[in-house]
């Protein structure tokens, strides 16, 4: 249910808060190009490097249950205002940091303010329009924060080589501080978004979090997230620039470039994917399915061309598919948004957004360890076995999709067979057959 005013109006304050996304993932993002740098800096080794976004995403993902719980109780407008703050504190932080411990604590800060900003913005779009216009709104919020990760890959390249590494991030650390001014003066929390009267405390927390937990739909949700968004968020975070320099020969200024089609992808995919699933729910697992079969795909040409070196070309492709990963994880939104009743859609939300972040922690953790154990090989044969890792990954979040999927489907088969009121964009799915409702008991 929309919140009682003006559709106009909430779209401007949609907009305020989402451009302090758009600032969350240009600073997630903001190691990427920075990498190199970074290791002569903090003279470290790549398995030290990954531990700042390791720390950055495992604090992210392991923040996103409490957000969703911050968002219900307190509003987008005061969570987003003190995620920008801390935002401009850890990078100015990092400006500064002299030492690699100091360096870890800043993206640690960095880390918890990005992890307050993406669950408040969906929490603030579903009580602010239309069920119908959540999906579009979701994902054209997405599209508009991927914007943030093309600043962090070309010009920022451009603005630590011409500024250096202090001047660069100390400026777009005090930005992104006083932007807070902003989203604290404009930005308006919907009346829905009030709890106040409901039970605290930890017990209450809890409970709220098994509560949201229990529906096999979030849990659909989670894997969905999972499963879709890791590729894309270990390349641009951390691997993508060494594997196109170090593993391809790729020259810096065309992995740059290549990079940024991670980025484009998630712009121009994202309104496509909202607009598609928000006319047609029906569509939106075999949306999932789809995007996960040819990821595989693309994972198995990748790392098994002949030779280990594939043409830039088709480089191109393999990462434009992988962009196309984000967009497709905001499906796992529009799930929890139809699963779970409205008072718990920000707990709900924090669950599934989990999915991807720690997928994507879990990434890169995992592709720095390989690294390390085969600093031996050559480069271009070192990636591929490191890289090993995400396809590995990607099957299993299929295997977990597919179980939560027919879960999810026979709870709405059963309740249709009783009676019960179900969500349109759940009824309508084409795939709703009864021989679900008997595999998901097995």
């Amino acid at each position: 249910m929309a919140a009682d005013r003006p559709e106009s109006r909430a779209w401007w304050i949609w907009g305020a808060a989402v451009i302090a996304y758009l600032a969350a993932v240009f600073h997630r993002g903001s190691l990427g190009v920075a990498g190199p740098l970074a290791l002569d800096r903090f003279d470290v080794g790549p398995a030290a490097l990954s531990a700042f976004t390791v720390l950055q995403m495992s604090i992210y993902a392991a923040m996103q249950i409490p957000t969703g719980l911050l968002a219900d109780r307190f509003g987008p407008r005061r969570v987003v205002t003190v995620a920008v703050l801390l935002l401009g504190a850890g990078q100015i932080l990092f400006a500064v940091a002299a030492s690699y411990p100091m360096a870890l604590l800043a993206r640690g800060v960095l880390g918890v303010g990005d992890a307050l900003t993406w669950v408040s913005i969906l929490r603030l779009v579903a009580t602010s329009f239309s069920a119908r216009r959540y999906a579009l709104v979701a994902t054209i919020s997405s599209a508009l924060g991927a914007l943030g990760g093309v600043a962090a890959t070309f010009p920022l390249t451009l603005a630590l080589e011409g500024m250096g590494w202090t001047p660069t991030f100390l400026l777009v650390g005090a930005l992104t501080a006083g932007y807070a001014a902003i989203t604290f003066g404009f930005v308006r929390d919907p009346r829905t978004s009030s709890t106040a009267g409901r039970p605290s405390g930890a017990a209450a927390t809890m409970a709220r979090v098994r509560a949201a937990w229990a529906v096999p739909g979030t849990r659909l949700a989670f894997w969905v997230h999972f499963g879709t968004l890791f590729a894309a968020g270990a390349l641009t975070l951390l691997w993508g620039f060494p594997y196109l320099v170090e593993g391809l020969g790729v020259a810096p200024a065309t992995a740059s470039a290549l990079l940024s089609v991670l980025i484009i992808g998630q712009v121009v995919g994202g309104p496509v994917v909202g607009a598609l699933i928000g006319r047609r729910p029906e569509c939106r697992m075999p949306i999932v399915v789809g995007y996960l079969v040819i990821s595989a795909l693309t994972w198995t040409a990748l790392l098994g061309w002949p030779g280990g070196t594939p043409p830039l070309t088709f480089v191109m492709v393999a990462f434009t598919v992988f962009a196309l990963g984000v967009p497709v994880s905001s499906i796992a939104f529009a799930l929890v948004r139809d699963y779970n009743p409205i008072q718990q859609v920000g707990t709900a939300t924090g669950v599934a957004n989990a999915g991807g972040h720690s997928a994507t922690a879990l990434g890169v953790a995992l592709v720095g360890l390989l690294l390390d154990g085969v600093q031996g090989m050559p480069g271009v044969d070192a990636y591929r076995v490191a890289m090993l890792a995400l396809p590995a990954m990607l099957l299993l979040a299929s295997w977990r999709t597919f179980v939560w999927w027919r879960r999810a489907r026979a709870v709405v088969l059963e309740a249709q067979a009783r009676g019960d009121e179900v969500p349109v964009s759940l009824r309508r799915q084409r795939w709703d057959l009864p021989r679900l409702a008997t595999a998901a008991s097995r």
